[in-house]
């Protein structure tokens, strides 16, 4: 936990703070590592000279958690103790633009811990809601997707129903592929788990065209049309593949195919919008709104599956969220149990007052977690509805935290190493 010198020098500070007389500054900046679900949180505490008046923010990158760690304790820390935390915007630009190598997952997470703190810090001074900050509320509720997966059609549309029955409304469906390894689908037996954990199950793309189109097609035949259905790709199928799977599915009326290629091949998103009718949702990768832009253009997108952390923050997913209501493109933010609680609760100021959002993702996360983050907001009736008391409304239990210890390196995130049939590596 870093808890810089509350003495440190401020470098680059901004002229007006002398000039209005402002007493609050940022006395330290912690951050804690905890797994209540498994999977490693980051956490981030920025703290001020005023007593029980700090922020919380989410940096949680389960692939690189120890590095965006130290982008935090060593390099943003420091530069934050001393300054007064409301001038969120400038502070934002100015922690950017300090890595002189700007972007990237590691920058934009640390980022996007401290910026979402300054801003639960400032709506709680100002004895507000979040969502408040940012124009109020466009909507009673967000409309949430949950996750479904199995063997086949049948089993997954029972699974579908059942969730309907919760009130959801919306249904992610993933298909197991036999001798696959499939993104979004559970292991069938005890050697199947011992394979995916040694990440020895290839990955076989053919099959998947194959076979899961049709899965989707005969869920929607057995559910018919009052829950829209959600499917996941993953970024596993190169362009031509994409053609070829978008033209299977379009009997399965899907509310979108999310990642149908990887970020490196964007430049495809707009032919194939142009050729298929299935609506297409892409962003969770994206350490940079930058990234957006092209697909948001033509547009060549229909959902920015945005991750909140990653991007920075708040203060960049805010200008992303104004520039796709302008253009016609939904927000589908990304929420799965890697996203804390803190980002989650973030993640919903933003949808309850944007005109641009579409859906979003909710995770169904263990009593621990709850545990940990007293007030983590559960979906009701297939929807996520914010708090109204100041901030964003989760907090953080340490001495809980403590008891929950994050994985080894490469225990949670060697899920992303994969191979093709051909020993060749996929992209996860």
């Amino acid at each position: 936990m870093a808890q810089p010198d509350a003495r440190s020098e401020v470098l680059a500070p901004a002229p007006w703070v002398e000039e209005r007389g402002a007493k609050i500054r940022i006395t330290a900046v912690r951050t804690f590592l905890t797994a209540p679900h498994g999977c490693p949180h980051l956490i981030v505490r920025v703290e001020t000279n005023e007593p029980g008046l700090y922020g919380l923010g989410c940096a949680s990158d389960p692939q690189r958690t120890l590095a965006v760690r130290s982008v935090l304790d060593d390099y943003l820390a420091p530069m934050l103790v001393g300054r007064d935390p409301d001038d969120i915007d400038d502070i934002h630009r100015l922690l950017l633009n300090s890595a002189y190598w700007r972007g990237g997952s590691l920058t934009g997470n640390a980022l996007g811990g401290v910026d979402v703190a300054l801003w639960d810090l400032k709506a709680k001074r100002l004895g507000a809601p979040l969502y408040s900050l940012f124009g109020g509320r466009v909507r009673a509720f967000a409309e949430a997707y949950t996750h479904v997966d199995g063997a086949d059609a049948a089993e997954i549309a029972d699974l579908v129903t059942a969730a309907r029955e919760r009130g959801y409304r919306h249904v992610r469906i993933q298909a197991a592929v036999p001798g696959s390894d499939t993104y979004g689908t559970k292991a069938a037996g005890a050697t199947d788990a011992r394979a995916l954990r040694t990440r020895s199950v290839p990955w076989d793309s053919a099959a998947y065209v194959r076979t899961v189109p049709g899965v989707l097609t005969g869920v929607r035949e057995r559910v018919g049309d009052g829950v829209e259905l959600l499917h996941d790709v993953h970024e596993r199928l190169d362009p031509r593949q994409a053609r070829d799977f978008l033209r299977r599915v379009e009997d399965a009326g899907l509310y979108f195919v999310e990642d149908l290629l990887a970020p490196e091949d964007a430049s495809h998103f707009a032919g194939l919008r142009a050729t298929s009718p299935v609506p297409l949702a892409v962003g969770e990768l994206f350490s940079d709104v930058g990234q957006f832009l092209p697909l948001l253009d033509g547009p060549a997108i229909d959902f920015a599956r945005i991750r909140v952390p990653t991007l920075g923050g708040l203060t960049p997913a805010r200008k992303l969220a104004a520039y796709c209501e302008l253009r016609g493109v939904r927000l589908a933010p990304h929420g799965p149990a890697d996203v804390s609680p803190v980002a989650q609760a973030a993640t919903l100021a933003l949808d309850i007052s944007s005109h641009a959002f579409g859906v979003q993702e909710a995770a169904v996360f263990r009593p621990a977690v709850h545990e940990v983050f007293p007030g983590t907001i559960t979906a009701r009736d297939g929807g996520l509805v914010p708090y109204e008391t100041p901030g964003h409304g989760v907090d953080f239990d340490e001495a809980a935290a403590r008891r929950y210890p994050v994985p080894e390196p490469l225990e949670h995130d060697r899920w992303a190493l994969l191979r093709n049939t051909d020993g060749s590596v996929q992209r996860p």
